[in-house]
């Protein structure tokens, strides 16, 4: 991982050369539309706030439970035995970029959600809370950690969820090779650049024009950067978005050359 000054210096860089979010020179109609539609859409849903209190309720939480790890590992907590609360502050996707996962699916409106790495499923709740009708698929490496996903699922009352618990390389392996297309995928599993780009080529002959994948923390390190590069590079990526946190991936057949765009979040 970059340490917190070289994250910040990047960061900085993006907010100066990053499109502003207003769409302002934006000459792309299907860009300019999420901008307009997604990323300024400020509209407060009733979700919301349940979600959040639950978000509160653990990071006050300080009861310890034994982590198993296959990704990358935490950047902060070195121990396997951690207290939820330390956790939760140092995994859970913020409260931003959970609430525009929730208005990139009630816009765009994918028919099967999948995520890999449900952490206490704060996250997997937007996405579920997005669409109750379409079930999601979220991929969970600790035991210890699903118990307390399925728990915050059933205190939020979601049943369009569907958890699978245990290492990715045995359980999204197999569940991937019963899928004909996959429609939205968030990765936020494994923060190393192998995974992560197996990750996409596995998903890569599932997915048709329609399909939006989202990478989490495409800026948190330099294997990071190096595969989120070789990702949207892909020849099948038609539209790629630097939000600097997460990176947007579309495969439209619409679009006549490929575009990346850096805009401001």
């Amino acid at each position: 991982m970059y340490s917190p000054l070289t994250i910040l210096k990047k960061y900085l860089h993006y907010r100066f050369t990053s499109s502003n979010g207003k769409g302002h020179g934006v000459h792309s109609p299907f860009v300019f539309d999420f901008i307009d539609k997604v990323l300024n859409d400020k509209k407060e849903r009733v979700c919301y706030k349940e979600i959040e209190s639950l978000r509160e309720s653990l990071l006050k939480d300080k009861t310890i439970i034994e982590v198993e790890d296959f990704g990358a590992g935490s950047s902060v907590i070195k121990t396997n035995k951690r207290r939820i609360d330390k956790i939760a502050a140092s995994s859970l996707k913020s409260k931003k970029f959970a609430q525009l996962l929730h208005q990139i699916i009630e816009y765009y409106k994918p028919n099967h959600i999948i995520e890999l790495g449900t952490s206490f499923g704060i996250t997997s709740s937007y996405l579920a809370k997005a669409n109750p009708s379409v079930i999601v698929d979220t991929f969970e490496g600790s035991s210890a950690i699903a118990q307390v996903a399925r728990r915050n699922f059933e205190k939020l009352k979601i049943n369009n969820i569907n958890l699978h618990e245990g290492d990715f390389a045995k359980t999204f392996n197999t569940f991937l090779n019963n899928q004909n297309r996959i429609d939205f995928v968030f990765i936020d599993g494994n923060h190393k650049k192998e995974p992560t780009t197996q990750y996409f080529n596995m998903l890569l002959d599932k997915c048709s024009e329609n399909t939006i994948l989202v990478f989490d923390d495409i800026h948190w390190s330099k294997e990071m950067e190096e595969a989120w590069d070789f990702i949207k590079n892909n020849d099948a990526v038609t539209l790629s978005i630097d939000l600097f946190f997460v990176g947007i991936l579309f495969f439209r057949q619409d679009f006549k050359v490929k575009q990346h765009f850096s805009i401001q979040f």
